[in-house]
C-alpha cells in the first residue's frame, strides 16, 4: 500500500480502555437462516495488497511460519505446501474489530501452540480485544475476551512482537498493550491480570508497550511513550521485578523502540528504534547492540539518517546458525527507498540486499504500478529469517512479501495471503473478465482470471492509489468507468471493459482533494462524479456528457451521495439522500434531480441504493438494520421487504434455471446471524450461503453477482479481499 490506509472506519482519537476482564469463550455459533446445498469459497487471487505487519518463522519447527497483518487476519506458512493458510476466516460481523493483528507468539516447547492478540482498534468506538489461543497451529481455537482494546490497524502496528511466551514457563504469557501496561497470565492465556511491578505508568494515548523478547531467561519489554531521555527498555531476570536497563540509548534516533532480536550464541540482543512508531512519520532512526552479559552498549546503526534521506529503522533478525549475522531494515524511506542491511560480523560492517537484488514479481505484476521496475520494499517493519536456512529471509512491504533462498534473487512469498480492503466490484455481462475491482490499496483490476493476480496489474493510465467509484454503461458494457486517488486527475475512461484506459480530458478542481463515486448512464453518455474528502467534507455532484472533457455542477444532487444509474433508461438516474431519507431521481441524464419517495431511513451514509438489471426503475434500498426496501415505480414509492430484518449491501446475478428475476445476493440478517444470503423469488425467501468457517468479519461494503454463471457471487471484504463462492 502506498499510502496510509483507513479500513471502515476513521481512526479518532484515543481514549482510556474500560476495566480489564478475562471471559474464556469460544466464538459461538448463532441461529441462521435454512443453509442453501454447500458453497465453495475462494480468494479471487491478488496476492498480497495490504500491509503485512509480522512474520514469525518457528524455532524448532523446519518450514513452519506464521503471518500477521494490520486487518486481514492471521496466516500459517508451510513449505511443503508453498502457501499461507488463513487462520482467522471464521470470525463474523459482530467480531470484525478482532480481524486486526496486533501480535502473535509461539510456545519453542510445544511446537503446535500458537497464541494471537487481535483487535484492530484501540478507538472507543471498537469493542475490546481478545487473546486467541490454538494447540492444532490455528486449527482451532479457544478465546478470552480482554478488558482493554488493541491497535493493529493503527500507528506502532509494525512494532513488536506484543505477545510472548515466557522462557522459563509456558504457561505463563506476557501481553503489552498500547494503553494498559503490561498483562500476565499464568494460564496460557486463559486469564489476564496487570503485571505487578512494571514501572512505566499506563497512557491513554501513545503506544505503551511497543515489543517483548526474551534474551535466555529474563525479558525485556520495548516502552513506545518515552520523550528520547526517559527509560524506554526494561527488563525482568524473574517475572515480578522489573528494572530500566541501563546505559540505553538515547536522544531523537533511539526515542522509540521498534524491534528486537536476541542472538542466544553470541548473547547479544539488537534492538531497531526510530523516532516514530511507524509505519509513518519516521525520519531518524538507529541500531544497538546490547551484550546481555556485561551490559554493554555498541551502536550499529548501518546508515545513519540525514539530510533529504531521512528514515527510522524497523525490522530485526538474527541468524540461529551463525553467531553474528543479523539483518535489519529501513522502514519510510522514500528518497533512496527502504532497504535490508546485512551484517555478519555483529554489525560492524553492513551490506545493503537491495544493492544486489534481482525481483521477480511475475507472478503479481500489479508490484509494477504501472511502470517496469517494482520497488524493492517500503513499510518494512516485518523482517523474518528462518533459522533452519540462513538464505531464506522474507520481509514485508505495505503490499506483498517478499521472499529470497540465495540472498539475491527475491520473489512475493504470498500464495494464499489476500489482504486487500475492497470497496468496488463489477461483473460484466460480456467480455473476457467476469470481474473488475476496486480497493483501497491497489485501484482497480481487471480480473481476467480468478485464480492467479491479474495479468495486466492493477489499472493504468492513471494509476490509482485507492479506488472510490466504478460503474459500467448497462446497455454498452464495453464502456467503464473510474475514479480514485492518484497523481494524474484521479478519473479514467475504458472503451474496451476496463482492459484498457485513458485519462479524462478534463475534470473539477475537486477531483484533486475529493474524489468520490462516479456512475454512467445506460449508454455511456452522461457521466455523474460525486466529491468526498478524506474528513467526511461532501461537495457538490457535476456531470459530464463529452466523456469527461468538461464538467457542470448539478445543484440539485445530494451532496455527497452515490449517483445510481438506471439500467434500462438512459435518461433516468437516481440519488438517495441520507440525512433526510429522500430518494432522488433524474429524468433528464442527469441535469436536475426532484424528489421522489420520502419518509425512508436516514442517518446513515451507508445506506444503498441498487438498481435490478435490465429492468427500469426497479430499485432495492438496503437500509442496515432498518431493513430492506423496493420500489418498482422509480422511487416514487417503496415497500418494506418482511423476509429479513437487516440488510448491508446488495446485488444480482444471473436467473436460477426456470425464474423470472436475477438472482439476488445480499450481506444481511434474516433471523439472528448476518451472513451471506442468496434469494432466487425475488427476496420472497432467503438461504444462507456462507458457513460459520467462511465469515470474514465486516462484508458489508458490496456484493454482487455474476451475470453469466448462476450461483456465483462476488463479496468485498474489509481485508480478506474478493472472495467468491459457487455451488460445490
Amino acid at each position: 500500500m502506498l499510502t496510509p490506509r483507513l479500513s471502515r472506519r476513521a481512526v479518532l482519537a484515543g481514549t482510556a480502555a474500560a476495566a480489564l476482564t478475562a471471559v474464556p469463550a469460544l466464538q459461538a455459533s448463532a441461529q441462521a437462516a435454512p443453509a442453501a446445498p454447500a458453497y465453495r469459497w475462494r480468494n479471487a487471487v491478488i496476492g498480497g495488497t495490504g500491509f503485512i505487519t509480522g512474520v514469525l518463522f518457528h524455532p524448532s519447527v523446519r518450514g513452519l511460519a506464521y503471518a500477521r497483518t494490520d486487518i486481514g487476519g492471521a496466516y500459517r506458512w508451510e513449505d511443503r505446501t508453498a502457501r499461507w493458510t488463513p487462520l482467522l476466516d471464521h470470525l463474523g460481523w459482530d467480531d470484525w474489530n478482532l480481524l486486526g493483528v496486533e501480535a502473535m507468539a509461539v510456545d519453542p516447547a510445544h511446537p503446535a501452540r500458537l497464541y494471537l492478540a487481535v483487535g484492530t482498534y484501540a478507538q472507543s468506538w471498537a469493542s475490546n480485544g481478545a487473546v486467541l489461543r490454538s494447540d492444532d497451529r490455528g486449527a482451532t481455537w479457544s478465546r478470552t475476551d480482554l478488558g482493554v482494546k488493541l491497535g493493529a490497524n493503527e500507528d506502532g502496528r509494525g512494532t513488536g512482537e506484543r505477545l510472548l511466551v515466557d522462557p522459563r514457563n509456558s504457561d505463563t504469557l506476557w501481553l503489552g498493550t498500547r494503553h494498559d501496561g503490561l498483562l500476565k497470565s499464568a494460564d496460557r492465556g486463559a486469564t489476564w491480570a496487570p503485571a505487578d511491578g512494571f514501572p512505566p505508568a499506563p497512557s491513554a494515548s501513545g503506544q505503551g508497550v511497543t515489543l517483548l523478547v526474551a534474551a535466555g531467561r529474563a525479558v525485556y519489554a520495548g516502552w513506545g511513550d518515552s520523550d528520547g531521555t526517559a527509560a524506554n527498555l526494561y527488563r525482568t531476570s524473574d517475572g515480578t521485578t522489573w528494572e530500566a536497563v541501563p546505559g540505553r540509548p538515547s536522544g531523537t534516533a533511539a526515542k522509540v523502540p521498534i524491534r528486537a532480536a536476541y542472538d542466544r550464541t553470541g548473547r547479544h540482543l539488537y534492538l531497531t528504534y526510530a523516532d516514530a512508531p511507524g509505519p509513518n512519520g519516521q525520519s531518524d532512526g538507529s541500531v544497538h547492540r546490547l551484550c546481555t552479559l556485561d551490559g554493554r552498549w555498541t551502536e550499529v546503526t548501518p546508515v545513519a539518517p540525514g539530510g533529504d534521506d531521512t528514515f527510522g529503522y524497523g525490522g530485526v533478525a538474527v541468524d540461529a546458525r551463525r553467531p553474528g549475522t543479523v539483518v535489519v531494515s529501513t522502514n519510510n524511506r522514500w528518497a533512496a527507498v527502504d532497504t535490508v542491511f546485512r551484517s555478519t560480523d555483529g554489525g560492524r560492517t553492513w551490506t545493503s540486499l537491495k544493492d544486489s537484488a534481482v525481483l521477480d514479481v511475475s507472478e503479481t505484476p500489479y508490484l509494477k504500478w504501472g511502470g517496469d521496475a517494482p520497488k524493492f520494499g517500503w513499510w518494512i517493519q516485518a523482517l523474518a529469517l528462518d533459522p533452519n536456512d540462513s538464505r531464506h529471509l522474507v520481509f514485508g512491504t505495505g503490499a506483498t512479501l517478499y521472499g529470497t533462498r540465495d540472498l539475491k534473487h527475491w520473489a512475493p512469498q504470498i500464495r494464499g495471503l489476500e489482504e486487500a480492503s475492497v470497496v468496488q466490484l463489477v461483473s460484466p455481462p460480456v467480455g473476457e473478465a467476469h470481474l473488475l475491482s476496486g480497493s483501497r490499496d491497489i485501484g482497480v483490476m481487471y480480473h481476467d482470471t480468478l485464480t492467479a493476480s491479474p495479468s495486466r496489474g492493477m489499472a493504468t493510465n492513471p494509476v490509482f492509489g485507492s479506488a472510490t467509484g466504478l460503474a459500467q454503461a448497462a446497455r454498452k458494457p464495453a464502456y467503464v468507468v473510474r475514479t480514485g486517488w492518484g497523481d494524474h486527475g484521479n478519473g479514467a475512461y475504458s472503451d474496451d471493459g476496463g482492459r484498457t484506459w485513458a485519462p479524462f480530458a478534463g475534470a473539477p478542481d475537486l477531483a484533486k482533494s475529493a474524489p468520490g463515486p462516479i456512475a454512467t448512464n445506460a449508454d455511456g453518455t452522461a457521466l455523474l462524479w460525486v466529491f468526498v474528502h478524506w474528513d467526511g467534507t461532501r461537495h457538490p455532484a457535476y456531470r459530464s456528457a463529452d466523456n469527461g472533457s468538461t464538467w457542470t455542477e448539478v445543484p440539485s444532487f445530494p451532496k455527497g451521495a452515490t449517483p445510481v444509474a438506471d439500467p434500462a433508461d438512459p435518461t433516468l438516474f437516481y440519488a438517495y439522500d441520507t440525512d433526510t431519507g429522500t430518494l432522488l431521481a433524474s429524468t433528464d441524464s442527469g441535469r436536475t434531480f426532484t424528489a421522489r419517495a420520502t419518509g425512508l431511513p436516514s442517518g446513515d451514509s451507508q445506506f444503498k441504493v441498487v438498481a435490478a438489471p435490465g429492468r427500469s426503475g426497479d430499485l432495492w434500498l438496503s437500509a442496515k438494520w432498518n431493513g430492506l426496501y423496493r420500489s418498482t415505480d422509480g422511487g416514487a414509492s417503496f415497500t418494506k421487504v418482511d423476509s429479513c430484518w437487516a440488510s448491508y449491501t446488495l446485488g444480482f446475478g444471473k436467473a436460477a434455471d426456470g425464474a423470472d428475476y436475477p438472482a439476488i445476493y445480499q450481506v444481511g440478517s434474516t433471523e439472528a446471524i448476518t451472513a451471506v444470503h442468496r434469494s432466487d423469488d425475488a427476496g420472497r425467501s432467503w438461504v444462507r450461503i456462507n458457513d460459520d468457517r467462511h465469515q470474514w468479519g465486516w462484508i458489508g461494503e458490496t456484493i454482487t453477482g455474476d451475470p453469466r454463471v448462476y450461483g456465483r457471487v462476488y463479496l468485498a471484504t474489509n481485508g480478506r479481499g474478493i472472495q467468491y463462492g459457487e455451488p460445490a
